[in-house]
């Protein structure tokens, strides 16, 4: 009997154009291999004959009432088979344009690849599409069943054609791939060679399968995991943050050095949750969760990665193979949700470098956008840096989404890096501070509990000629009145102080640097627990960028105070004709709400006295 708990498994996706027989090749391979199809294939037949319907082998695959009544696959249909040599997971996606969003999920974990030509039909558009789709997203094992054999009296030639015509279109792609005539309905070439085609001696399609090259382990790549969430416990001894997320590649253990992508914060692994103690390891595969021996600030999002391997990319620029499936177009300048990993932050499409026509492959250099089916070669530009990995390294980190208006538009991989020249110098000054980071004896969590309050720096913006001061001011008294440790932060005071080497007349001059250096001091204000409040006239989205760079932006919150809000992210939008106080009194309810302040604090005086009868010995 085979030891089935270490046998090798493989992902294969089985794709093509509409009717042309996957679900029919699939659920004969299962029949002619599968004894426990067999049961299965006699109750079909039974409902056939009740139904007086023709019996199909597809029948075994496509199990939803919908699908056998329409008779077309509409959805991913995951197979389990078994050979001797190892076990299979085959997807079986569908064929109609339509549903091509359901062929790609299919698709985006498979090591290896079916493709189905009807013999009598040819070489269609979704024949091609799916191909390069295939391609695209880096499965570089493809045979091509030229399926219903039966139909075209087994001509060689008809094979033949079919064969060279795909072959040039693969040749294009860089792409190569074998050819098997099949017949899905007669068994042709599925388990057993077919006499019907004495002039092919090539393998049939199982043993295809069983040649395809399972890919290296992935725990010989470098380790990635992109950090799902972090975990604060609250019980009084226990102030562990503990990261979790899944392993993608590689390995971890107790010692090793991680570096946090994009934010490049650096600590050493403490020891992995849930794992004995003589078995410090995650491997991948595994949902990890471990603990640091020096905390730093991540969130989830960002990839963590061994400080002695080779590191991800970390950009907001970056070039992109992009599959459209949005019912409007996608265009220029447009905001758009991307998924990279545990990361969801916006981007909007740059450039157009080109709009690939992907049933000849032609190229349109004119349109600068993409319909529906579109694929596209193009820049984005994210709102903040992403952590990514480019497909030839580490394919699962280089794929994407794209949400508009709360659904999955499309989808690619991640070709390029391109510098985001705006920013580097900033990133790398980021880097270096924290590198160098004198960290107290006291811990943020430490502070927030002594002053029942959580750092934050709190932006009043909008534009010039709206006094923002006077409710800043009036927003500080408010918290300090409640016992808050809270500190305007008038501009002037940097301008004229600190900034007092780049104060100029000239509009505009060093605008970043004073804001880099007003985030510097806002950013130490909050490591030593304070709430600070500061003023800035008509903040853009890149000016909240370069603060947000250097202060978490979890720390941020933004209120624009006025009419005609920038694009900028904000938590509060005040009308100005409200008196101050009652425009005090929204942003303090909404730190409440957010958990900067408490609802109810008690004076600081009666923690006072609650402290010294707490020492009062009362005897008997």
């Amino acid at each position: 009997m085979t030891n089935t708990i270490d046998r090798e498994r493989l992902d294969i996706v089985i794709a093509g154009h509409v009717d042309h027989g996957k679900s029919t090749v699939l659920g004969r391979l299962l029949a002619d291999i599968d004894p426990q199809a067999q049961c299965k294939l006699q109750q079909i037949h039974c409902l056939c004959q009740q139904k007086s319907k023709a019996f199909e082998y597809a029948f075994l695959i496509d199990a939803l009432k919908d699908e056998q009544s329409q008779g077309i696959t509409i959805d991913t249909a995951r197979v389990f088979l078994s050979t001797p040599k190892r076990d299979y997971v085959i997807s079986d996606t569908p064929g109609h344009v339509d549903f091509l969003k359901n062929m790609i999920t299919g698709a985006s974990r498979a090591e290896a690849a079916l493709l189905v030509i009807d013999a009598s039909e040819g070489v269609q558009e979704n024949s091609r599409r799916h191909g390069y789709l295939l391609s695209m997203l880096g499965i570089r094992q493809m045979t091509v069943l030229v399926n219903k054999m039966d139909i075209v009296q087994y001509s060689q030639e008809a094979f033949y054609l079919i064969s060279e015509e795909y072959k040039q279109f693969l040749r294009n792609l860089n792409y190569d791939a074998q050819f098997v005539p099949v017949s899905g309905v007669a068994g042709d070439n599925i388990t057993a060679s077919s006499e019907a085609m004495p002039w092919y001696s090539g393998p049939t399609m199982l043993d295809v399968i069983d040649g395809f090259v399972k890919d290296p382990p992935a725990i010989d790549k470098p380790f990635r995991m992109p950090v799902q969430d972090v975990y604060n416990f609250t019980g009084v001894s226990d102030s562990r943050r503990t990261v979790v997320g899944t392993i993608e590649t590689g390995i971890i253990s107790v010692g090793d050095e991680v570096v946090f992508y994009p934010s490049k914060r650096r600590s050493t692994i403490k020891s992995i949750e849930g794992k004995p103690s003589h078995c410090q390891r995650a491997y991948t595969g595994e949902a990890s969760a471990f603990t640091l021996d020096k905390q730093v600030y991540i969130t989830r999002g960002e990839i963590a990665a061994r400080a002695d391997q080779v590191p991800p990319e970390v950009t907001k620029r970056f070039r992109v193979s992009l599959f459209w499936l949005g019912h409007e177009p996608m265009l220029k300048n447009k905001p758009y949700w991307i998924k990279v990993g545990t990361t969801k932050q916006q981007v909007e499409l740059e450039n157009m470098d080109f709009v690939i026509d992907g049933a000849d492959l032609s190229a349109n250099r004119q349109k600068d956008y993409l319909e529906n089916h579109d694929i596209g070669v193009c820049i984005l530009k994210a709102r903040h840096t992403i952590a990514f990995d480019l497909p030839e390294n580490i394919a699962i980190t280089s794929r994407f989404v794209i949400v508009d208006d709360y659904e999955i538009c499309g989808g690619g991989i991640i070709t390029d890096a391109l510098p985001d020249y705006d920013e580097v110098w900033l990133r790398d000054t980021v880097v270096l501070r924290d590198a160098k980071w004198e960290s107290s004896d006291i811990t943020r969590r430490e502070r927030a509990g002594k002053y029942h309050q959580q750092p934050a720096l709190v932006l009043l913006t909008g534009r010039k000629d709206i006094d923002k001061k006077t409710l800043a001011k009036t927003l500080e008294s408010t918290l300090f009145a409640n016992n808050y440790f809270v500190y305007f932060l008038g501009i002037g005071n940097i301008l004229y102080g600190l900034d007092a080497d780049i104060k100029t007349q000239g509009p505009g001059e060093h605008r970043a640097e004073h804001l880099r250096r007003m985030a510097e001091i806002s950013n130490i204000m909050l490591d030593a627990g304070m709430i600070l409040v500061v003023t800035a006239s008509d903040l853009s989205r890149e000016d909240l960028n370069i603060i947000e760079a250097i202060v978490s932006k979890e720390s941020i919150y933004v209120i624009w105070v006025g009419d005609q809000p920038s694009d900028i992210r904000r938590n509060l939008k005040l009308d100005v004709v409200e008196p101050v106080e009652n425009n005090a009194r929204i942003i303090t309810k909404m730190l409440q709400e957010k958990g900067v302040v408490s609802q109810n604090k008690t004076p600081k005086y009666l923690y006072t006295i609650k402290n010294e009868l707490e020492h009062i010995d009362v005897g008997n």
